[in-house]
């Protein structure tokens, strides 16, 4: 059984004086490319913004400090007024394999909370983004990559990779927001579907089923279907475009914002509880033999 609500906070209340936060205030002037853990770029001709996942090494998966930079990427976004954002990532075989399951196994609870919460933020960001969004998935998009292509307006995919939302094959509930935010895309009987038995697509079955809207035969050729999926709103009044945007989204960003801090308890729980723990190591370990 999951651990209750009392028995979490005792947890994190334990481990506060243990565990020290990780500082991302980098001064990026000093930090190369390499280093960043998202790499923006702007297109002066088009206006676009192309934020890109660097942690190819570990398949671009989520740590704090990746999501913490990321979250901060569509801040600068926003606030510099960019006309649009591509999202994609620098692997040349993964988009991003969603939260890296090292955070998840043995966790400290603190340290899991703001990684729940920050993912949460990002999200949210995300899909209630007043710019246009394309996600560019150059690789795999698994669990939480997925949620984030989704969150994009338009999904551009290579071909021969794998897409889905592959929560209960780990042993963790799919969240409603991630049900809705599927069935926004593909029909509910495929949402239903899919969701429930942790369905990862290739890309053609992908395109489909709806989840993912055209098939690229290279980055450039995706890149280039992405701006012209983006230059249709050229001659659209950007604020009645991404007010009329938030207003088709408006259920699932409520749902985002009200139902946050029990999104978190309700991770941590099951995360933290014994036969999830299993369930990752398992997980883990079946990974590291493919």
């Amino acid at each position: 059984m999951a651990l209750n609500c009392m028995k979490v906070s005792r947890i994190v209340s334990q481990n506060a004086f243990r565990w020290i936060a990780v500082s991302t205030q980098r001064n990026q002037s000093t930090v190369s490319k390499k280093e960043q853990l998202v790499i923006t770029e702007v297109n002066k001709k088009t206006g676009f913004a192309t934020l890109s996942f660097n942690r190819p090494s570990a398949l671009n998966s989520f740590t704090l400090e990746l999501l913490q930079d990321f979250s901060k990427a569509l801040d600068e976004v926003e606030n510099q007024k960019y006309k649009g954002m591509i999202l994609t990532s620098t692997s040349s075989n993964a988009f991003t394999a969603g939260l890296d399951i090292k955070e998840l196994i043995n966790p400290d609870p603190i340290r899991l909370k703001e990684l729940r919460a920050v993912y949460l933020d990002c999200s949210l960001k995300l899909y209630n983004s007043l710019f246009p969004t394309a996600a560019l998935i150059n690789g795999h998009a698994i669990g939480g990559g997925c949620f984030l292509a989704m969150a994009c307006e338009y999904r551009v995919m290579l071909p021969n990779f794998k897409i889905g939302l592959n929560e209960t094959q780990l042993g963790i509930a799919c969240p409603e927001v991630a049900i809705l935010a599927t069935k926004n895309i593909i029909s509910s009987r495929d949402s239903e579907m899919a969701l429930t038995l942790g369905t990862i697509f290739e890309t053609d079955k992908a395109l489909d089923i709806g989840l993912v809207d055209e098939i690229a035969k290279d980055k450039a050729d995706a890149m280039a279907k992405c701006e012209s999926f983006m230059l249709k709103f050229k001659g659209v009044p950007a604020l009645a475009r991404g007010i009329t945007k938030q207003l088709f989204r408006k259920k699932i960003v409520d749902l985002m914002t009200e139902n946050k801090e029990r999104d978190v308890e309700n991770f941590v729980n099951y995360v933290l509880d014994p036969i999830s723990q299993q369930n990752l190591k398992a997980f883990l370990d079946g990974s590291k033999k493919k």
